[in-house]
C-alpha cells in the first residue's frame, strides 16, 4: 500500500526561492514539484496484526523540475535539496520525540 502527499511546505524557503527564481538550473523561472511516497502495511497501523510494525517501511521523496538543466545543475540541485530540505533532513536524521499525558476531568480539547 502506498501513501502520497504534498510536502512543498517542508522545503526550506531560502532554498525554494533560489529554485523558483531559476538561479540553480536556468535563467528563467522554473517549477519544482515535490512529492512523498511511502510503503506501509495497514495491518499494523490499524491494529489488525501485532506482528506487523506500525509505520512506513520505506519513504521516497520525488523531485521533478520543469527546466532545461544540465547534469551538473541537477547534481547541484540534488546536493542542495539533501542539505536544505527540512523533510529530507528530518527523515534521515530523525528527531527526538516526547509525549505528555494529562488527565483533567471535564476538560475538552481546544
Amino acid at each position: 500500500m502506498r501513501s502520497r502527499g504534498d510536502i512543498h511546505r517542508g522545503v526550506s524557503p531560502s532554498w525554494w526561492r533560489r529554485v523558483r527564481t531559476g538561479r540553480i538550473v536556468s535563467r528563467e523561472p522554473c517549477t519544482l514539484t515535490v512529492a512523498a511516497e511511502g510503503d506501509l502495511d495497514f495491518k499494523g497501523t490499524l491494529g489488525v496484526s501485532k506482528d506487523v510494525p506500525v509505520g512506513f517501511k520505506t519513504i521516497r521523496l520525488l523531485f521533478e523540475i520543469d527546466a532545461d538543466a544540465t547534469p551538473e545543475q541537477m547534481d547541484s540541485l540534488s546536493k542542495l535539496t539533501e542539505r536544505y530540505c527540512v523533510v529530507y533532513q528530518t527523515l534521515v536524521n530523525g528527531v527526538g520525540v516526547t509525549t505528555t499525558y494529562h488527565s483533567t476531568p471535564g476538560a475538552t480539547l481546544k
